[in-house]
Order: C-alpha cells, then structure tokens, then sequence
C-alpha cells in the first residue's frame, strides 16, 4: 500500500515542497539580479564614460587656449592629438600682459574672498544661535531664513541698485561683496545649523562644566567639530561669487571689472576672439577647480552632514 506524500507550502508561490526535504533559497527577483550585477564592473565603466564625457568640453578649451586664431577657425580642438606643432604660448602671452584682463584678476580676488569669509564667518555665528541657543521666536526666524532660500536674485536687482546709488556704493567693489554676501547668508546658515544641530549636547554640557562661555564654546568646540561643512559652505560660495557675471555686470565697477565682466567684454569687442577667449575662459575655471579638488573630501563630508538633519 502505498503511503501519500505529504508536501508543505515553499518560499516560492504557488510550488510545494515534498516534506522531508529542505526547500532552497528564495528566488531573487530579476531587478535585484540585475542591480547586483551592475554593482561590479559595469557601475565601474558607466562612470568612467560619463567622467570622459563631462571632462571633453574642459580638454577641448585647454587644448583651444594654447592654438592661434587660424587653426581655431580651421580645424577642431582634437587635431592637437595628431598636430603637436599646433601649440603655442603666444595666446597666454598676450593675455597675460594685457593690464585690463591682469587687473580683473585681482579685482575677482578683492570681491571673493572677503564675500567668501564674511558668509562663513556669520552664517557659523547665526547657525551656532539657531542650533544651540534659546531666544524668543528662534523657529520661527529659522523658519523666515529658510523662506529666504527660494527668493531669485533677479527680484532684488532694482530695489537693491538703488538703495547701493543712494548710499554712494553703486558700481563698487564694497556693493558687490555686501550683495553676494546677504545673498548667501541664508544657505550658510540652513547648512551650518543642520549641521551643529548634530553634535551631542553632552559634549557642549561638559565644555559648560569646564567654564566655558558661549564664545570659547563656538571657537573651540564647535568650529572644529564643524570643519567639514564650513569648507562645503566654502566652496560653494567661493565657486558661486567667482563665476558670477549677472551681479558683477551689474554692480561692479566698469573701470575695473571682475575676469566674468572683462571676458564678456573681450567677446563684444572682438566678437570671434577666440584665441583670447580661451586661454582667459580656462584661467577662470582653473581656480576653482584646483579649490574644489583640494577640498573635495571636506566638501562631500560636510554636504551630506548637512543635508540629513
């Protein structure tokens, strides 16, 4: 007499298993097979292809900087891979001993630093107060801070132009870092203050033990811990004010522009003048970029601290 065979339900719908035997490991769907596999080699390469594709427009400028005029006319960047001789210094030569472009320079310098160090330095005193310290209405003026993010610049270019030509600072240098630097305040402190808000109260409780007041507190305890997001905040704003030509065109002085400004006026006055163009359009990325990949381990750390509070 033969004995039935009992079965028990499986992982998998709708199979059975006979009893007495182990059932085998789920089947993975096919979304997450296919995720496993791309997460070897083939992320790898996918990456790799979009870097080479997103680097190409910056080699064909560096390669563009350093040809005449005619071979620009002529023929495409990449003709420098088989044509060696193409090469030339003469472009930075000429640009370099132009006054007018050597003097944008230093004036992008005079705007970005102080615009740069002013954001930083307040937005980490405003944050320090919004994260740790008790005031009356201190969420709801968070709140107004964070409402500030989402106001265009172009909305403020009227009122602010004429209050800049009632106070004698239109068409200044002094009128360029204020603007950047209101501007900016509200992104420093939304980011520096996610990022206090995350270091333990104990450990500031302690400093408080020790005597610290709230000064020594925010320079010693809270500065360092909060090195990572004050270079992000950094960065950006450097790369923010450096490439700026809309606020600069608009506000800075005339006479002597920022590197924006002079390139722009460079293409109206020469109109195709490419072999100037180039090499001032490469020395203007070149700062930021060597900036960025200075800091760029600071800059992510300190983005993604920010950005999960």
């Amino acid at each position: 007499m033969t004995t039935p065979t009992k079965t028990v339900p499986s992982a998998g719908p709708g199979r059975a298993t006979p009893a007495g035997e182990t059932a085998g490991p789920p089947r993975r769907p096919v979304v997450s097979r296919l995720a496993a596999l791309a997460a070897g080699g083939g992320v790898r390469v996918v990456l790799v292809v979009l870097a080479v594709v997103w680097l190409l427009p910056t080699a064909g400028l560096f390669a563009s900087s350093f040809r005449d005029a005619r071979d620009i006319a002529s023929t495409g960047w990449w003709d420098v891979l088989t044509d060696l001789d193409q090469l030339t210094w003469s472009n930075y030569d000429a640009l370099l001993s132009n006054e007018n472009f050597t003097g944008s320079i230093w004036t992008s310098v005079a705007i970005t630093v102080p615009s740069t160090v002013l954001v930083v330095v307040l937005g980490a005193l405003a944050a320090y107060a919004f994260a740790w310290l008790d005031f009356p209405g201190r969420d709801w003026w968070f709140m107004a801070v964070v409402a500030l993010l989402v106001v265009p610049v172009q909305v403020a270019l009227i009122p602010v132009a004429r209050m800049f030509n009632t106070l004698g600072i239109f068409e200044t240098s002094l009128g360029v870092v204020i603007f950047h630097t209101a501007f900016g305040l509200p992104f420093a402190i939304f980011l520096l203050r996610n990022f206090f808000a995350e270091i333990p109260r104990e450990l500031l409780e302690a400093a408080r033990l020790d005597g610290a007041g709230e000064l020594r507190l925010f320079t010693r305890v809270v500065l360092p811990l909060g090195g990572p997001a004050i270079a992000a905040l950094a960065i950006f704003q450097f790369m923010w004010v450096w490439n700026d030509m809309l606020i600069a065109l608009i506000f800075a002085d005339s006479g002597s522009p920022p590197m924006t400004v002079a390139l722009q006026q460079e293409m109206r006055q020469f109109g195709s003048n490419f072999d100037v163009l180039a090499p001032g359009a490469f020395l203007t990325m070149l700062i930021p970029l060597a900036i960025f990949f200075a800091f760029q381990r600071q800059f992510v750390s300190g983005v993604m601290a920010g950005a999960v509070k």
